[in-house]
């Protein structure tokens, strides 16, 4: 199978590469970049534990080709804090209980950052909205809900 040249931004560091037209976002990430956070749950759409951000919006790695981010920026949950410092999401996750297995988590933090972004002070229905495409079987999703409302409402 012929190359193609991907140019990507991913966590603000720019990328060429040179990738299998079929390779997915999903594994470009976890295998050649080892950006291993980022989760493969279902590999169908459906469990949102690959949920990046891709140019401000989130979206579930596994469906999407890499060669379709050709000159555009990932934010992967490795890209979301400083070296030495936990993201105001993280560590509301971590204050409200909001881990149990912690599978979903970077999935759910990264649908609750683009949230956030877009909307800085969203109502409870609003974040359930945001992260209604990402499983978790372990909270229940109310620790989820609140931790992330903690961070909308010290903003």
């Amino acid at each position: 199978m012929k190359k193609i040249t991907l140019k990507i931004t991913i966590n603000g560091r720019k990328h060429t590469l040179r990738i299998d037209p079929n390779l997915r976002l999903l594994d470009l990430l976890r295998d050649e970049l080892r950006l291993t956070g980022t989760k493969e749950g279902c590999g169908i759409g459906e469990c949102g534990a690959c949920t990046v951000i891709l140019d401000g919006r989130a979206v579930n790695a596994c469906l999407i080709l890499a060669g379709q981010c050709n000159g555009r920026e990932v934010v992967t949950i490795e890209g979301l804090t400083g070296k030495d410092d936990l993201h105001p999401l993280q560590q509301a996750f971590i204050d409200h209980g909001a881990v149990q297995c912690g599978f979903c988590t970077p999935g759910m933090i990264m649908s609750a950052a683009a949230l956030l972004d877009q909307n800085p002070t969203p109502t409870e229905e609003d974040i359930r909205e945001a992260i209604s495409g990402n499983l978790c079987r372990c909270t229940g999703y109310t620790q989820i809900v609140e931790a992330i409302q903690a961070v909308a409402d010290d903003n």
